[in-house]
Order: structure tokens, then sequence, then C-alpha cells
């Protein structure tokens, strides 16, 4: 879909006489007509086109016979089967003399923002100061999104303390993918604001211009920074939680081949008494109770044995021995004070 917009946005700064004014381009969800239209009517190559309908293309700055052409890093979402997920699309800008066009192969709330005037003071009168407003508004909606992630981490390790299921450990590594997208998107965002400071094809045309690029880039080095730290929580939360299920399943183990080994000293006595040889109380009536009890009784005696019971009350009375001692020592230290003092 390609719509030509206004030039100067409702919100935006009074435009000053020496400015030209231009015209915006907005074509989203494209479909091969589209593509076909932006070709002829245009002039935009086939190949730039490509390079923003790949997915993984970088953030750059190229120059072209009649336009510059930007490249940068949006946030988008995609619904799942776990909700939405969130990814990263890259934003074809193609700016021409009088000319700016946006290009971006699905929807995106910050085109959508700009579209409808929800947006603040922005230096929009100028398409370079659009450019940069455009990235402006991206940095904002990267940290509002990683808080939002966060607070969706939160959530999921709450749901963990109680139980460990496969749902939410699914929910974790989607938000960790969400965070490496992001990561890497803002990377190649903040190389290309590095370019925009210094690249002749980049033309800064206000010094209020070039305090707001400054504040653009200090806001995408925050958001780089945030996404690193909940990045790196949230790997030391996997793997806490990895080696929880870890210790589970070793106490698990434990358990049952106590409890295997325990039931080896029973088999043992009924095996020994199943043998076809004459053995003593084979004519005993009672005979069958009698060694039924000793088998009850040698598991119990092997589980008790086996059992980390012994271990623990062991465990305990050393530290109620030390508790008990540490406690004879203070008071015997606290008289040694008192006597001091009155002999003093």
């Amino acid at each position: 879909m390609i719509t030509l917009r206004e030039n100067i946005p409702q919100h935006a700064l009074p435009v000053r006489d020496d400015i030209v004014r231009y015209k915006w381009v907005d074509a989203r969800e494209l479909t091969r007509d589209d593509i076909t239209q932006l070709e002829e009517d245009y002039g935009i190559s086939s190949e730039l086109l490509a390079d923003i309908m790949d997915l993984d293309e970088q953030a750059r700055i190229e120059k072209e016979d009649e336009y510059v052409a930007l490249i940068i890093r949006l946030p988008a979402f995609a619904d799942d089967s776990h909700g939405i997920n969130q990814y990263c699309v890259p934003l074809g800008i193609v700016m021409f003399s009088d000319t700016i066009v946006t290009i971006c192969q699905s929807d995106s709330v910050i085109l959508e923002d700009f579209a409808r005037n929800r947006f603040r003071q922005y230096p929009v009168q100028t398409m370079e100061g659009f450019v940069i407003s455009l990235m402006g508004r991206a940095a904002m909606v990267y940290i509002r999104l990683l808080k939002y992630l966060n607070r969706q981490k939160n959530l999921v390790e709450e749901e963990l303390h109680r139980s460990v299921k496969n749902d939410e450990l699914i929910q974790l590594l989607s938000i960790q993918k969400s965070l490496v997208y992001f990561t890497t998107s803002m990377t190649t965002n903040e190389v290309l604001l590095e370019k925009l400071v210094k690249s002749p094809l980049f033309r800064v045309n206000s010094e209020e211009e070039r305090e707001f690029l400054d504040d653009v880039i200090i806001d995408n080095k925050q958001a780089i920074e945030m996404a690193n730290i909940y990045s790196s929580i949230l790997t030391g939360t996997m793997d806490a939680f990895a080696s929880v299920i870890s210790n589970n399943l070793s106490i698990i183990m434990r358990r049952l081949t106590v409890i295997s080994i325990a039931l080896m000293f029973p088999t043992f006595v009924v095996s020994f008494y199943g043998m076809n040889v004459k053995l003593p109380f084979a004519e005993w009536p009672f005979a069958v109770f009698a060694i039924l009890a000793v088998c009850v009784f040698s598991a119990f005696i092997g589980t008790w044995v086996l059992s980390d019971h012994r271990s623990r009350q062991r465990v305990r009375q050393v530290r109620d021995g030390r508790s008990r001692s540490d406690a004879k020592r203070l008071k015997k230290k606290t008289k040694r004070i008192r006597k001091s003092k009155e002999n003093n």
C-alpha cells in the first residue's frame, strides 16, 4: 500500500521560509504491484528494493544518481501460538530533491504514529530532520518495548517459582530471542547514526537538528545498554532454573536408586526361600508370614541405611554443638568483661 501524505504534520514546529517543502510517500505492506510502481514511477532500483525486503538487511546509507538511500531497523510484531512475538524489520528511506519515500514490508507503529500525528515536537521541516525524527521515535519505541519485555520476564519468573513448565521456559526463550533482535538492530542503527554525523551525504540544516541528532544517539545507546542488561539477567535466570531442574532430577533419581537398592534385600530373602531344596521352617505353618515380616523389615532397614536421614541428623547435631559452644564462649567472654570493669 502506497500513500502520499502531507509535507508537515500538524504538531510539527513552524516552517521556515528558507526550507524547501517536500512530499512524503508512505509505502507499507508492499505487494508486487507496489514494488513495480516504485520502480517505474519513482525510479528506485530493484536491488535496493530487494535489500529492503530482506529481513536480515543491516542499517546503512548509500548514494545513487538521483537519490540518497538509507536503511534503518525498526521493531515489529507478529502473532504466534505463544502470544505476540517481537522482531525487527528494515525500513528503507529514499530521499529525492523534493520527495521522501519510506518503504517497509510490514506495518510499523512508528510510521503509523507519524501518519496520525501521534508524536511530540520533532524537527520534521526538512527531509533530514524527518529521518532523524524517525530514528528518534524508533529509539523511544525500543526503550518502551524493552521495559515491556522486562515486565513479561518478571511475570514468567514468578510462574516458574511455583512450577517449572515447558510453556514458561518457551516464553523466556521467546523474550531472549526478541532481546537479541533488538540489540543487533539498535547496534546497526547506532553505527548509522554515527555515520550521519560525519557523512557528506546527509546534511544537518540547523542547530536544532544537530542537538536532536545527539539526543537520538544518546537514547539509542541507552536502549542498547538496557537490552544488554536485560539479556544478561535473563541468561542468568535461565541458567539458574536449568540448575534447579537438574538438581530436582538428581534428587528424584537418587530416591529411585535408594528404593531400587532397598528392594534388593527382600528380593534376596524371597529368592533364597524359593529354591527347590529343603530349607529351615519349611514345615512351619506360619513360615510365610515370618518370611514376609523379614522382607518388610529388611526393606525398611535398607531404606533407612541408604537414606540421607542420618547425615542430616549428624549435620544438625554438629550445628547444635557449635551453637552451644559459641554460646558458652560468649558467656565466658561477657563474664570476663564484667570482672574487668568491676576491678577497674
